[in-house]
């Protein structure tokens, strides 16, 4: 039985409350020594009686502690082996492998404080303790201590110090400790950014939106509009996107009277990271002006702030959507705010804590990550990828990057659309500011396939810059990889990715080991008339499909003009300026506009996602298949299914045909895997992809495959969509140059 150790404790503890976690324990079993915060370890010397039961203790770790190893070693030989109590000693520096945990929500305790009558935090908004709060937004450098945060701003007052100095205290060592006298504060602006006098902005900011006012409120990581359910088309009409669903906040009673919620999805919802969850409404026509779908996007208040404001407010629901337009970076700064959003605003609530790293809010939709952000990353995951150091800057769309280093990958949140100047900024900022805190020292770049990415030019600068090689992976390969790194059937489903002969591929089966994937199916090469502009209006994506005369009088009967059409006809006639697609997105969009269910995509995965909206008041049936063969191997025939999708228009409802199409679109998938399983010899079907996110095509996906005995593979880690890339690109190059 040791009575005497250097216990090393390595992983995520910083930011976790790890130091006073073990200080509270080293009092309870009666410990003697020290314990010291070394980047991404914990360094503890120990002496005492009860040794074995407090290493047992320690070991576990807090709630937010992701805990690697535990390593016991003798005392060093300088120790004090007759120390009098335990303390807390002064952070050094060591190996950064454990990063910084993501923000979390406000925990019950302290939301218990903000309402206390009298107590010390009533009323205070950035309320939070060594459990929750902000912690990757307002990190600048690690080891996790306030002067390296940007609440080295804020110097504690007396209160907060002796809470923070004792022992007792939930607050004992929490960075972020601070209250009304020390702590960030609240500024009421009007919509040019002019102060407004008030005696408390989160009362004035409650009553302002039960008025209908619109405001722009700084959150943790960034900018969010926020108003009441009457004034959303007000909101949509001046953003531009009347018909995009927007997200909202509500108290816990109202989200499940109007969502139905299952016992994981409450316990997803109310965790510690709090992240926007898409639930089914219970009524699919309700809250038309928040979203058309049959789902909604909801959160629960996860600051101390928003607790406080519905706790004044009358309405039961406010919209909350990030305030930066689609694609772009999160809004951090109060001038910039005024500057881009004056004119939608009414009013600006902001703080004057800096906003290091920004952050939007995370989605969730049944278990399944869409964007990986507050709450969940930055994401750290333990995977052997060799001894380099490799950065992955991700696709194009819905972009992150990802660092490996040292058995780890950690992956930031969400970056966004880097065909945008300032978002590709924000994806070079975001890569600079990991890197510098873990101490990557980069052997490789890996990058997308598609040679005219802006982020492939990019990883090319980086490496040029510092002498590096780049790796190119395949868009839908990477997806793979992000799932298993198994040999294994793959299904790869998305919008869009740059195939390896210059197509856009999106709907594909490959096989064999991961780093020689080799493509052994996909839907058929279709046409993309006017490239882009295809995929903005469903009706073109339909005639690349079904080049009929049929299509040409349903597109007249909607309002096409003779021009128009005689233009479209031309360019699949002469393949000007047409490109070609196995997109599985695509395909749905097509269908989406053969239904007259969307006829323009407003906003990004709109046709796609009303398509399966219309489709769940359906009721699917079986139709024929087509496939035919080509070099790769066997080819889903998409043609044939609209030919079928038309030729039952007259005898099935919208809904019905909807569902069908979704329905057989999938089995055809599927076959095409349980064949190439079959060929192969493989059991594990890795499913990646964004239109993985419809419900019906990935449960008829799935159930196909378990049918035939296969085992189906899920990211549950990582997005479904683009959000794995840069993930899986630094899986693949990792084996590959190993």
């Amino acid at each position: 039985m040791r009575k005497s150790g250097q216990i090393i404790i390595r992983g995520i503890v910083q930011g976790v409350g790890f130091r006073p976690f073990v200080y509270s324990e080293a009092e309870k079993y009666g410990i003697r020594g020290s314990v010291k915060n070394l980047g991404s370890e914990v360094r503890i010397i120990a002496f005492g009686d009860h040794f074995d039961e407090f290493l047992k203790s320690v070991s576990k770790g807090t709630i937010l502690s992701r805990i690697d190893s535990v390593e016991v070693l003798d005392p060093e030989e300088n120790a004090d082996h007759h120390p009098r109590d335990f303390r807390i000693v002064e952070s050094g520096t060591g190996e950064l492998t454990g990063f910084i945990p993501p923000d979390v929500a406000i925990c019950d305790e302290c939301v218990k404080d903000i309402f206390e009558k009298d107590g010390r935090y009533e009323n205070y908004w950035a309320t939070s303790c060594v459990n929750c709060g902000p912690r990757y937004s307002i990190i600048r450098e690690i080891p996790y201590d306030r002067e390296r945060t940007t609440m080295n701003d804020f110097p504690c007052c007396p209160e907060c110090e002796r809470e923070y100095s004792s022992p007792r205290s939930r607050r004992h060592h929490a960075q972020t400790i601070a209250c009304e006298n020390c702590g960030p504060a609240l500024e009421l602006l009007d919509k040019n950014g002019k102060h407004v006098d008030t005696d408390d902005p989160i009362v004035k900011t409650a009553e302002l939106l039960d008025e209908g006012r619109v405001f722009a409120i700084r959150g943790i990581g960034g900018y969010h509009l926020v108003c009441i359910e009457s004034s959303a088309l007000k909101l949509k009409k001046c953003l531009g996107r009347t018909e995009q669903p927007l997200a909202v906040m509500g108290l816990w009673d109202t989200v499940e009277d109007i969502c139905d919620v299952s016992p994981e999805e409450k316990e997803t919802l109310s965790g510690p990271e709090h992240p926007i969850m898409v639930l089914y409404k219970k009524d699919p026509a309700s809250h038309p002006d928040i979203s058309n779908l049959n789902t909604l996007g909801c959160m629960l208040p996860y600051t101390g702030f928003h607790h406080l404001l519905f706790s004044h407010l009358k309405n039961p629901l406010l919209i909350m959507t990030s305030a930066n337009s689609p694609g772009n970076p999160m809004i951090t700064e109060t001038g910039e705010a005024v500057k881009k959003l004056s004119d939608c605003v009414d009013y600006f609530l902001s703080h004057n804590r800096h906003i290091q790293n920004r952050c939007d809010d995370s989605v969730v939709r049944e278990g399944y990550i869409i964007r990986l952000s507050r709450g969940y990353a930055p994401k750290r995951i333990g995977i052997d990828l060799g001894s380099a150091v490799i950065l992955g800057v991700g696709p194009e769309l819905n972009s992150n990057a990802t660092i490996y280093k040292g058995g780890f990958t950690y992956t930031s949140p969400h970056v966004g659309n880097v065909r945008n100047p300032p978002t590709l900024g924000y994806l070079r900022e975001t890569v600079e500011k990991m890197g510098r805190i873990i101490g990557a020292e980069y052997d490789f770049i890996a990058h997308d396939l598609h040679p005219q990415f802006l982020s492939t030019r990019y990883a090319k600068e980086i490496a040029e810059s510092k002498g590096l090689e780049t790796v190119a992976v395949q868009h839908h390969r990477a997806h793979i990889a992000a799932v298993t790194t198994e040999p294994c059937i793959g299904i790869a489903i998305d919008g869009v990715g740059y195939g390896d002969d210059g197509k856009i591929w999106g709907g594909e089966i490959f096989a064999g080991e991961i780093t020689d994937l080799k493509r052994v199916g996909h839907l058929e090469t279709v046409l993309m008339p006017g490239g882009d502009l295809a995929t903005r209006f469903p009706g073109r994506m339909l005639y690349g499909i079904m080049q009929s005369d049929e299509v040409l009088e349903l597109l007249s009967a909607r309002g096409w003009g003779d021009m128009e059409l005689g233009v479209l006809k031309k360019q699949v006639e002469r393949r000007f300026n047409v490109a070609e697609t196995s997109s599985t997105g695509r395909v749905l969009d097509a269908a989406s506009a053969l239904l007259d269910i969307c006829r323009e995509r407003t906003y990004d995965g709109e046709p796609a996602m009303k398509l399966e909206s219309v489709a769940s008041a359906g009721r699917c049936e079986s139709w024929d298949l087509e496939y035919t063969s080509d070099e790769a191997g066997m080819v889903l025939s998409t043609r044939g299914l609209l030919e079928t999708a038309l030729e039952k228009s007259g005898t099935m409802n919208i809904p019905d045909l909807a569902a069908s199409f979704q329905y057989n679109l999938a089995r055809g998938v599927a076959h095409m895997a349980v064949m190439a399983a079959e060929k192969y010899g493989l059991e594990d079907v890795a499913v990646s992809g964004g239109v993985a996110y419809n419900h019906n095509i990935r449960t008829t996906i799935i159930d196909e495959l378990k049918k035939n005995n296969l085992k189906p593979l899920l990211n549950r880690e990582l997005p479904l969509g683009d959000g794995c890339i840069s993930f899986g690109q630094c899986v693949l190059a990792g084996l590959l140059m190993r």
